[in-house]
């Protein structure tokens, strides 16, 4: 008798939506990619040659997808405006549900997912912060957490994007929540990580410019953003966000501690090949951050299903990634302020009086 598989559905056929349905489809072996759904024509399109000749059933409406016969998880990699909603909808249709990341670019609404999880505790609801799958960040963090650099203090984390001359950073700003949600999103997550996931904001602090697409200040936003973040117990983080690097897509982090220093793509590379050339040597990197973390995805793939199917628990904690939206939002307020936030031990916003 041939082993039970994980009855999944994508929703959404953009960008990453595509490729994790691809992932499902074709490397997650204890899954099946059974549905996938698209308002889109183009991304509708796509599916009929690379998804529906699988036996992959398709919808234009996710409501009517969710209803599908047998179907038990949902990947939610629509537009981030409506992550959480279907997320939701998801969880009271008793279905397993993986999240692109963010869950919502508002603390309540992300927290409204949480709330709606713990409703149907038997159900796993995870938010897909895919540095955590990386190999090489799983064992950084090993190395930390045996005490190799002693008590880690400072975290610098960078998520650095190829300069895309379309415009679509632009036209995504409208509801990507800005760059310090969108983009730093995932080294806040790293730094709740390898902090401790209950680690307590102090305060925050953001500046950034707009060097290459000046549009984006009509949506309250920058190409290239520093946040900085202090922790309660001596602890503080220093993101840098950009969409306009040249050679390629370069995300790396360096956990500094009181005996030394740990770095995750300090280098980065594309392959393991140097180009000895007349003006020098050149390294190619990647180009995107799939790219960079396709495994990642894949692993991800792998272990939200492990989890549905043997009932175990999701590698990340959903409360996580509202603990990461509330920083985003966080910064990306005092960018726009040009003033810092203070918070006290337990969280609580502190509004200081002015004069």
């Amino acid at each position: 008798m041939a082993p039970r598989k994980l009855q999944v559905a994508c929703a959404g056929l953009g960008r990453m939506g595509a490729r994790h349905a691809l992932h499902f489809l074709n490397r997650t072996p204890r899954a099946e990619l059974v549905a996938a759904c698209s308002p889109d024509e183009k991304e509708l399109a796509w599916a009929r040659q690379h998804l529906e000749p699988s036996g992959v059933r398709l919808y234009k409406e996710y409501d009517d997808m969710i209803k599908q016969e047998g179907l038990e998880a949902v990947v939610v990699a629509t537009v981030t405006t409506v992550h959480a909603e279907q997320a939701i909808k998801a969880i009271e249709a008793g279905l397993h549900v993986l999240c692109e990341k963010p869950l919502s670019t508002s603390v309540e609404v992300s927290q409204s997912v949480v709330d709606a999880a713990k409703k149907k505790p038997h159900l796993k609801v995870m938010c897909g912060f895919s540095r955590r799958f990386d190999a090489s960040y799983r064992d950084a963090y090993e190395k930390m957490d045996s005490g190799s650099i002693g008590r880690p203090s400072v975290f610098r984390s960078q998520t650095c994007d190829k300069l895309d001359p379309s415009g679509f950073f632009v036209q995504y700003a409208q509801f990507s929540g800005g760059i310090f949600v969108d983009c730093n999103i995932h080294d806040i997550d790293l730094a709740l990580w390898y902090f401790g996931q209950d680690s307590m904001v102090k305060s925050v602090a953001a500046i950034g410019i707009t060097a290459v697409q000046p549009e984006l200040r009509k949506y309250g936003d920058v190409d290239n953003g520093v946040g900085m973040v202090e922790f309660w117990g001596g602890k503080m983080a220093y993101f840098y966000s950009s969409r306009m690097m040249a050679a390629g897509q370069h995300d790396m982090t360096e956990i500094i501690g009181t005996e030394g220093k740990l770095t995750v793509n300090a280098n980065p590379a594309g392959t393991l090949v140097d180009m000895y050339e007349s003006n020098g040597i050149r390294r190619e990197i990647p180009e995107h951050y799939y790219g960079r973390f396709e495994q990642a995805f894949v692993t991800e793939a792998n272990e939200f299903t492990a989890s549905c199917l043997d009932n175990t628990k999701v590698p990340l904690k959903l409360t996580g990634a509202v603990q990461a939206v509330k920083i985003g939002c966080a910064l990306q307020e005092s960018l726009n302020s040009g003033k810092k936030i203070s918070f006290d031990e337990t969280g609580r916003r502190i509004e200081k009086a002015t004069l």
